[in-house]
């Protein structure tokens, strides 16, 4: 009978359906449409992040840029909404804008026409044709997609949204908070407005249940703003760091260069914030106008005060700022230092011959050893690099480098003495590999 009866429920509850549901705005809708009572079902790239996120919920793996219409509408026909939480900020090497902004919306909007399915989109606040960056643009075009469409939608357009996790602006933000010495002052007077994430999260339950509507376009913003350092000043005051003595005005050429090294990176599969899109869109400024959604009768919205204070500020935290900022660093030193290991091992091929062959080691076996330590070094030190090879690459530098320390133990062990400290110096690079491999996460 209890089966039978978990069963019936099952059957009765209402069906939802979140694309991009392991995001950072995605989870949070899994959250708030399960607590309201919705069997949800994700959809998202990877099945790994997936099912670390939500273990117990039913997964569908999709590339959104690839499926067709015909794949939509089977997958998705049969649900009462469909939330769309997917998005990439830029063009990189996993992510191309127009096919998931433009192409995919299309495809479920032709999936979803003549359905009573209704379809939420999440958005962003200050969308259209003519913003400075493709993200927007590509979100605008998206967006007159479905409002041209007939189907049942609802457009919700968040500003910046800040929550718990920490992603893209909101790592960026406690990583500006947590920088010592002194503060860093940018994007001069643009004006930033946030909303929590949660709060987007319970908008879109409201949306989903019909209570306000449908066809509608609304912002979903606090009422005040401030400027990008001001809000930098918050979190740092949020964090409990006190007051820099010291403010740094950074010149213009110096973002240029940022952002440029940013959009590199993100061919290599790096999701940094400090890419073009984020950094033109804040210089923008993020505002929206709260009054369509609260004349609507939509639920309201925290402040940033609000929702700092029921956010919490703990020693995770700060730990997790300032290993924000150092972690870049440590991938690039790793970079280096196994590169030029590499380097200087071919172009001292002899001295390096010299140094085993003295110890009693055979010519072949030496040149065996130099060459495919040469080799090792350099593909370990390009492989880090990359995104999806990181991890692996900083696993196979521990691996390495305790190959090298029992190596060198056993055939060499006079170079502990040695006044360079040969050995010596591996022990820092094996530890900044662990640490990479530690704090490294796939969200």
């Amino acid at each position: 009978m209890a089966a039978l009866k978990a069963a019936t429920e099952a059957e009765t509850m209402k069906q939802a359906a979140v694309l991009g549901a392991y995001g950072f705005i995605g989870a949070a809708c899994v959250r708030a449409l399960r607590e309201a009572g919705y069997r949800v079902t994700c959809i998202g790239r990877s099945l790994e992040c997936g099912r670390k996120a939500f273990p117990d919920l039913d997964w569908v793996q999709r590339d959104f840029a690839d499926t067709l219409a015909g794949d939509w509408k089977s997958l998705l026909g049969g649900m009462d909404v469909v939330v769309n939480a997917s998005g990439a900020l830029q063009d990189g090497a996993r992510d191309n804008l127009a096919a998931i902004h433009e192409t995919a919306v299309k495809r479920i909007c032709e999936a979803l026409e003549g359905t009573q399915v209704r379809f939420v989109q999440i958005s962003a606040a200050g969308v259209s044709e003519d913003a400075p960056t493709n993200f927007f643009r590509t979100k605008a075009r998206g967006d007159a997609t479905i409002m041209a469409s007939r189907t049942d939608w609802i457009i919700l357009r968040p500003v910046l949204v800040l929550g718990a996790d920490a992603y893209g602006g909101t790592a960026l933000l406690r990583a500006g908070a947590a920088m010592p010495f002194a503060g860093l002052e940018l994007f001069g007077n643009a004006r930033i407005q946030t909303v929590h994430v949660d709060d987007v999260a319970r908008a879109v339950v409201q949306a989903a249940s019909g209570d306000l509507g449908t066809r509608f376009v609304a912002d979903l913003t606090e009422d005040g703003s401030r400027s990008f350092s001001e809000l930098v000043c918050r979190f740092r005051s949020w964090l409990g760091y006190p007051d820099w003595r010291a403010r740094i005005a950074v010149p213009e050429f110096a973002i240029s260069l940022l952002r440029k090294g940013a959009d590199a990176l993100g061919w290599l599969g790096w999701r940094s914030p400090l890419r073009t899109n984020a950094l033109k869109s804040l210089d923008s400024g993020i505002t929206g106008d709260p009054e369509g959604w609260r004349q609507r009768g939509g639920i309201p919205l925290k402040s940033l005060e609000q929702t700092l204070a029921v956010l919490p500020a703990t020693a995770q935290e700060r730990a997790f700022a300032r290993l924000y900022l150092l972690l870049p660093l440590a991938i690039g030193c790793l970079s280096l230092f196994w590169t030029l290991s590499g380097l200087i091992g071919v172009f001292s091929y002899r001295d390096a011959m010299a140094v085993l062959t003295g110890s009693g080691v055979s010519q072949p076996m030496a040149a065996a050893a130099v060459f495919g330590g040469a080799v090792a070094d350099l593909t370990l030190g390009i492989a880090v690099l990359f995104r999806r090879w990181c991890r692996r690459a900083s696993i196979g530098m521990i691996l390495v480098a305790l190959a090298y320390l029992t190596g060198g133990t056993l055939l060499t062990p006079h170079l502990w003495a040695d006044p360079l400290g040969p050995l010596v110096k591996v022990l820092p690079s094996l530890v900044l590999a662990a640490l990479v491999v530690l704090v490294l996460e796939e969200r």
